[in-house]
């Protein structure tokens, strides 16, 4: 186990009180909410680990920038700082704030699908993938096979694989391949990052056949820390050259500007293209806002230009992916079967693993979460047959290899000590697993079903077997 585990390179400012809850109350809560964790409120959590999107804190420095607000409707000075800051450390010519990571999809998708298209990835995520079917695409898997598997262990899960691309092109042609949009990092890959050496695979691939390269670069900075500790010609390069290198093999990126940007609120679309850049900017007051604020304010902006330039600091970095890894060698201590390697911004339970008696369609993962919450207080979130959602054509479920619950860590919010309690909740609910039984859907809206999805227990009570040991009760239904 590794025990080299940085102390937080920050101090304390400012506390916020979290809930104490009892499990009579977590269980109410529970039913209220459908048991899924996305409907339950954060006053009943004790430990957020829901996402890492806009739950970051915020810096003594960016809040400093938050009153620098220049407010004007167009053309703003944060606007400015914000390209500035872009062009610098990420090499694009062009940017479009967007209110958050989405709206950049929606744009990049509107702009450059057309129906019967094809867009291949190194596996799908779910608002990318929604975006690209409503617009016509048709999304395909070209990440490698071993990513699929979550106990294979390879530095670079997240690679494209190469053969697969080739092959699509081969298959369907070039002029029906928009763009190949890259993950970097891979979230429901268990946050597995991508090679410079296959970026640069892709993105002489990708040259050869007229096609662009669009990265999802949400957590782009998590990508460099691993290139730079697995690439043996990156060891001594600074996060921000591997950065500034890894941007340079790509067309343009959307991003999330919640997560790797350090800040609540956010994103852009980037581009080099100056007509792909013009016809953004025609598309964006349709559905954000002025082409230079994009439904941000100013201040916003300024906190993002801010966070983009703490992001690449090694000792920030440093600690976040060591959080990661302190919980997850916890848990493989355990036994706890999660996916390795660990990623950058989260640990994913193996649900099908944990719960080994549950068949997918009762919903191991969105039952692990439920129990995990009931247990502890800790709110985690299901990646598994219900964020795959279903065929738009058969109806029928997409059924993933991989069924998690993802434990993601917020970014300079919680401290290893919190971290012991969310891995000794994991413990005990592992060691009573086999009392735990699925759920089956209730209510299933038409879009991105797993925000809003509600469920229930398939049985409604669990038969109690005398024992000393404590029990996990089972859930009742609503």
């Amino acid at each position: 186990m590794n025990t080299n585990y940085p102390a937080e390179p920050f101090k304390i400012k400012v506390v916020e009180p979290i809930a104490m809850t009892t499990r009579e109350e977590r269980a109410q809560y529970l039913k209220e909410a459908g048991y899924n964790t996305f409907l339950l409120n954060s006053a009943q959590c004790y430990i957020d680990l829901l996402t890492d999107s806009g739950t970051t804190a915020m810096s003594d420095n960016q809040w400093a920038g938050m009153m620098l607000g220049d407010e004007a409707y167009a053309g703003s000075r944060n606007f400015i700082h914000l390209q500035e800051v872009v062009r610098e450390y990420y090499g694009f010519k062009h940017i479009i704030p967007t209110h958050q990571g989405r709206g950049a999809e929606n744009l990049l998708s509107r702009l450059c699908i057309k129906p019967g298209d094809y867009v291949p990835g190194n596996m799908y995520f779910t608002t990318t993938r929604a975006h690209q079917e409503l617009n016509g695409a048709q999304f395909v898997d070209i990440i490698i096979d071993e990513a699929h598997d979550s106990q294979i262990n390879l530095p670079f899960k997240g690679n494209v694989d190469i053969n697969k691309l080739q092959k699509l092109i081969d298959e369907v042609g070039a002029d029906r391949i928009p763009y190949v949009c890259v993950a970097v990092t891979v979230n429901l890959a268990g946050g597995q990052p991508v090679s410079m050496e296959n970026l640069r695979e892709v993105k002489k691939l990708c040259s050869q056949h007229g096609i662009q390269v669009m990265f999802d670069a949400t957590r782009c900075v998590e990508n460099a820390y691993f290139i730079k500790e697995r690439e043996a010609a990156y060891a001594h390069k600074t996060i921000r050259e591997i950065l500034k290198e890894m941007m340079g093999y790509s067309d343009g990126c959307t991003m999330s500007g919640k997560k790797d940007c350090l800040v609540n609120i956010g994103g852009f679309l980037c581009m080099n293209d100056d007509d792909l850049y013009q016809r953004a900017c025609e598309l964006v007051v349709l559905f954000e806002g002025m082409p230079s604020y994009g439904g941000l304010a100013g201040r916003d902006m300024e906190a993002m230009a801010r966070g983009i330039e703490e992001s690449v600091d090694y000792h920030y970095i440093h600690h976040r992916i060591s959080q990661c890894r302190y919980l997850a060698d916890q848990l493989v201590a355990a036994g706890i079967p999660i996916v390795l390697p660990v990623g950058g911004h989260a640990v994913f339970l193996d649900a099908r693993k944990f719960l080994e008696h549950i068949p997918q369609e009762q919903f191991p993962a969105q039952t692990l979460a439920a129990h995990l919450y009931l247990e502890s207080g800790v709110r985690s979130m299901e990646r598994g047959i219900v964020s795959a959602g279903r065929n738009k054509e058969t109806g029928e479920h997409y059924r993933p290899k991989l069924e998690l619950v993802r434990l993601t860590i917020p970014r300079r919010v919680y401290t290893y000590a919190h971290l012991d309690v969310v891995a000794q909740a994991c413990k005990d609910l592992y060691q009573h697993r086999s009392q735990l039984q699925g759920m089956q859907m209730v209510y299933e809206p038409k879009f991105l079903r797993f925000f809003t999805a509600r469920f229930e227990p398939v049985v409604q009570k669990a038969v109690a077997k005398p024992s000393a040991e404590p029990k996990v009760a089972a859930l009742e239904t609503a």
